[in-house]
């Protein structure tokens, strides 16, 4: 028969992991102690009470920012998905009767994801689901990542080159590369655009933390050619524009070629590979009906079934 003491450290055992896993996610006591509502000393004394009850340290205490230790690491494999499961309890539960009619979702996607990739899975939940607020966040890249970590959103959208250990990543569906130059650029009547020809001319290229910069960066390398950047820019849409208005020219996916802009669309597949746009999760996240329902969607938008493991 259980002691006293036993009973109560399993009354606080979810307590204490629920702390815990908010503050592997939000990287810090301050900020988990927010999300959780509580106050800092009691996040404190919550992950202490877990480290002295299991016998191991779960963090390296490195000033405001905390890491985990390997034995952390193992705990948060297992608490991570048992936390994320009971706390979407009630969701699932009304789910699995039928009754997805309220809660939130919350994807992550950068502005070519939102306005090209997602109206169509948007409008479809939306019409099925309309007692569900749905949050799109613009972010990309690095952000992206971060709010995904922190469960700040419950699933990213968009498309990635490197994947990190701790993230999923399936495409859903494919673009080809393109080059766009304004009508009447020298480019745009040769009979055949060569990666030489283009590195005769100066880019408007997105922002060189995003991965169009790399890839082209790469791709160029690779042929032993150099390229110049007259402009960075955000957006393909801003980036558009500014090649119509003939301030240069940019290597794009033709995710963002509608036919209706004034410029002209040259192919460019024999230099770039294709890019792929998909789903984006955190390794061992705990999809809630909502999340697991879009994904379902996104993908039948797409062609494509399945829900990423």
């Amino acid at each position: 028969m259980a002691t006293e003491k036993q009973q109560y450290y399993k009354n606080n055992r979810l307590k204490q992991m629920r702390a815990f896993c908010q503050v592997v996610r939000s990287g810090n006591i301050t900020k988990a102690a927010e999300r959780l509502f509580l106050s800092q000393p009691s996040v404190t004394l919550q992950i202490q009470a877990l480290e002295r009850e299991l016998g191991v340290m779960l963090f390296e205490r490195r000033g405001p920012n905390l890491k985990l230790t390997p034995n952390g690491e193992s705990l948060y494999t297992l608490a991570g998905p048992l936390v994320d499961g009971i706390d979407s309890l009630e969701q699932n539960f009304a789910a699995h009767h039928g009754q997805l009619e309220s809660g939130e979702l919350n994807i992550g996607a950068g502005e070519s994801t939102i306005l090209y990739i997602l109206p169509e899975a948007v409008r479809r939940f939306v019409a099925a689901h309309p007692g569900i607020k749905l949050r799109i966040n613009n972010v990309t890249g690095r952000d992206g990542l971060k709010m995904l970590r922190a469960d700040e959103i419950d699933i990213a959208v968009g498309s990635m080159l490197d994947v990190p250990d701790d993230i999923s990543y399936q495409p859903v569906v494919m673009y080809d590369p393109a080059l766009i130059t304004p009508i009447g650029h020298p480019l745009s009547l040769l009979p055949k655009v060569t990666l030489k020809d283009i590195s005769n001319y100066g880019l408007i290229l997105p922002p060189r933390h995003l991965s169009t910069w790399s890839t082209v960066k790469y791709v160029f390398q690779k042929h032993k050619l150099t390229f110049t950047v007259t402009l960075e820019a955000g957006g393909w849409e801003v980036i558009k524009k500014y090649v119509e208005l003939g301030m240069g020219i940019s290597i794009v996916t033709d995710i963002c070629l509608t036919g209706q802009e004034k410029l002209v669309r040259i192919p460019l597949n024999r230099y770039f590979p294709q890019r792929g746009y998909g789903l984006v999760l955190r390794k061992g996240k705990f999809l809630s009906p909502q999340a697991q329902r879009f994904v379902e969607i996104l993908t039948e938008v797409y062609g494509q079934g399945g829900v990423p493991g």
